[in-house]
């Protein structure tokens, strides 16, 4: 039981920290039940599930505050849904699905460290023949692994300039619930497994993506959890390389 709280705990403190920086937290949904040893069949349909209502809580606030970008997100989606749907249709191995994850986890270690703090003086336009490409690529990722693809996303809009901080966060949550409901919706083509602890879950995450995005679209630092959850992240990743 012990265990349990633990586990509520930190999926409260993940679905918090990723809200604030736009994300759904499926990589940290993810990252906890391969460390408390959930099986892999429920792990992908578990993290999309909560990625749908951590997401669209952490769209909403930035939303509000004026940060999210149409014309670039359009071309995104328009790749990515498709793309999400045929990925959540397929059936990985166990072993290599854990060996995917393990590499993927890596990416929000990344971005934690390395990009949390990336200051934009100035941003330019999109190329739309490359963000439809970025698009499908993220977007069959998510629906293979059960991520949203927003941890994937958000580096990659800082990185070539085509939005800000608080823009790739808006920009992010809302691709990655597009991207959940369509790989949700292939999984559900071939069925697909849920727990009976499944409500304290959605709870639990709704409850701290409420909060974290509430925050997140304020000035709120929070480096010291961003660290924490690095750490655990990195933790994770290493038990599915060599577990």
């Amino acid at each position: 039981m012990d265990l349990m709280y633990l586990f509520y705990l930190s999926l409260f403190i993940v679905a918090f920290l990723y809200a604030s920086i736009g994300h759904g937290g499926a990589s940290g949904y993810l990252a906890l039940m391969a460390i408390f040893g959930v099986a892999a069949e429920v792990m992908k349909p578990t993290a999309l599930l909560l990625n749908l209502f951590v997401s669209l809580v952490s769209f909403i606030q930035f939303y509000r505050g004026g940060y999210f970008k149409m014309k670039l997100f359009m071309p995104l989606a328009f790749a990515s849904i498709p793309f999400a749907f045929l990925g959540g249709l397929i059936t990985v191995d166990a072993s290599f699905y854990k060996k995917i994850l393990g590499l993927l986890l890596l990416i929000p270690v990344a971005r934690f460290l390395f990009f949390s703090n990336l200051k934009l003086e100035a941003t330019r336009k999109h190329e739309l023949g490359l963000a439809i490409l970025i698009g499908a690529a993220i977007g069959f990722l998510s629906g293979l692994i059960g991520i949203g693809g927003g941890i994937i996303l958000s580096p990659v809009l800082l990185l070539l300039r085509w939005a800000n901080m608080k823009e790739s966060a808006a920009i992010s949550a809302i691709f990655i619930f597009v991207n959940s409901v369509a790989g949700l919706a292939g999984q559900i083509t071939k069925g697909i497994q849920f727990t009976a602890d499944m409500y304290g879950y959605v709870i639990v995450a709704f409850a701290g993506g409420l909060l974290g995005a509430y925050f997140g679209s304020l000035k709120f630092r929070q480096d010291a959890l961003k660290y924490i959850l690095s750490l655990v992240l990195l933790m994770a990743a290493l038990k599915l390389f060599f577990v």
